[in-house]
């Protein structure tokens, strides 16, 4: 599921701050390449075990991810729930205490890109 009204959608970053301030939430940088980066946290529902992952797409906008100074936009944000054995499927209801955690992740992740 996208989620919508993030006001992170066009924020930019250079790729060192983006690192570190995702790193501080939790976030880690799984896939990459020269240029677009994808940050990842994973969230776990505690009545049924399942996992979540709250998913940021990032394009770099200037320069390669080779360099700490790349400048990146964030481009999407979304969520979906990891599936047996390497699956992510988007389109299943998210539980309530999930979706807020996402959304309060988000909320601090663009405070510390402002």
């Amino acid at each position: 599921m996208i989620i919508e009204n993030t006001g992170l959608n066009g924020m930019q970053s250079d790729l060192a701050h983006l690192d570190d301030s995702a790193e501080q939430l939790g976030f880690v940088r799984w896939q990459w390449e020269y240029y677009r980066a994808t940050y990842d946290l994973k969230l776990v529902d505690q009545t049924t075990n399942s996992e979540y992952f709250l998913r940021i797409n990032t394009r770099a906008v200037e320069g390669k991810l080779e360099s700490a100074h790349a400048i990146l936009a964030i481009e999407a944000v979304y969520i979906g729930r990891a599936t047996f054995p390497h699956g992510m499927e988007y389109e299943s209801p998210v539980p309530q205490p999930i979706m807020s955690i996402a959304n309060q992740k988000l909320e601090q992740l663009k405070q510390l890109l402002a």
